[in-house]
């Protein structure tokens, strides 16, 4: 078993290299001339992570996640909003599974 200074010392190394992670892309960024280009990557960047995350479980989670996903963007093109999208999203899994198919 792990001794209570040996997971101190691991909490303590795990949040250096986040905080370093985090601020290193601050830094390296303010040496970067914030064009056009760049200031729609950073932009669609969030975008792009989100799909990069929801495609692939919803590929996983059959044709009940991917229903769910597509209820969800739905409603979020035509409400814009975010958290109606996610409730709309969890409703129709919800709904899905609990259908007798």
């Amino acid at each position: 078993m792990v001794d209570e200074t040996t997971a101190l010392l691991a909490i303590a190394l795990m949040a250096t290299v986040t905080f370093l992670t985090r601020i290193g892309g601050v830094v390296i960024m303010s040496f970067v001339p914030i064009t056009p280009r760049i200031e729609a990557f950073l932009r669609h960047l969030a975008v792009s992570v989100i799909v990069a995350l929801v495609v692939p479980a919803a590929v996983k989670g059959g044709p009940t996640a991917m229903l769910a996903v597509a209820t969800a963007g739905l409603v979020m093109v035509l409400t814009r909003s975010a958290v109606g999208a996610m409730l709309a999203g969890v409703a129709c899994a919800a709904l899905l599974r609990a259908l007798p198919i």
